[in-house]
């Protein structure tokens, strides 16, 4: 069984721990705070080791959303997929704050086959017809991943914030695209609409290329899913939660993963 290559890299960033991973995907917009009149907004999306460098696997743009200001869809224009990016551009026509987002619901297994190591990936509506009724040593996770970024056109505004209550979303209290060096933001993780308690949250600054260290930062979600950030410095920055449970919707899965992963930019103090 010969996958793509969308679902190889797919496969792969769910087959190991995301916290492990030196793969990231992620979306970089050219600019996250705008004025004037009908502005553009053009956002490159890759997988990579190095944030935020294109070195490794385009960002399929499959299920990519973009929602305005006023909770309606914006169109994603030029789409593109390269050999080491995906890029689009947003006509911003409208005044507040627009969320651009990747969300992907799956099934990944892993089994052998003939004495032979496979793995698959897809959706639960095909995993009959595509994995092997007889595979021996399998294991199917189901999984959850949001990857998302906010652009800001004139005053922030909320309607694009409110969670959809559907894997691991992000409840800001601190605006997304209020964010300045120095000062503390606060943030809400939720699991299905609830607060998720405990979870690790990474935060690592870009520009891994040109510096020896990661300089990522770890926090812990409290009872209330809440957690703080206190950015050292202006730059863009990525976020990156991740949970394990057994609340799965197929009936072949023993695992949920749900994921979320997101871009901020942080402006001078």
């Amino acid at each position: 069984m010969k996958m793509s290559l969308k679902w190889a890299a797919l496969a792969l960033a769910f087959s190991l721990p995301l916290s492990a991973q030196a793969h990231r995907m992620w979306m970089l917009p050219s600019a996250t705070v705008l004025s004037g009149a009908d502005p553009w907004v053009t956002v490159d999306a890759a997988v990579s080791n190095d944030l935020f460098y294109f070195e490794h696997f385009p960002l399929q743009l499959n299920n990519l959303s973009v929602t305005a200001p006023d909770g309606a869809a914006a169109k994603a224009e030029n789409q593109s997929t390269g050999r080491y990016r995906s890029t689009f551009d947003v006509r911003l026509t409208q005044t507040g704050t627009y969320k651009m987002a990747v969300v992907n619901h799956g099934v990944f297994a892993s089994y052998k086959e003939n004495g032979k190591n496979k793995r698959w990936r897809g959706t639960a509506e095909k995993f009959a017809q595509e994995v092997p009724a007889d595979a021996q040593d399998l294991r199917v996770t189901q999984s959850n991943s949001r990857l998302e970024t906010f652009v800001t056109v004139g005053k922030p505004t909320d309607t694009v914030l409110k969670p959809t209550g559907v894997g691991l979303e992000l409840a800001p209290i601190t605006h997304p695209n209020d964010l300045f060096a120095k000062e503390e933001a606060s943030f809400r993780l939720l699991l299905d609409g609830k607060p998720a308690a405990g979870i690790e949250v990474s935060v690592v600054p870009g520009g891994i290329r040109y510096r020896d260290q990661l300089h990522e930062m770890k926090t812990r979600t409290d009872a209330d899913g809440k957690f703080t950030v206190t950015w050292p410095e202006p730059g863009m920055y990525w976020l990156e939660a991740e949970t394990k449970d057994d609340k799965t919707t197929f009936d072949k899965a023993k695992e949920r993963r749900s994921s979320y992963i997101a871009t901020f930019e942080v402006l001078p103090e």
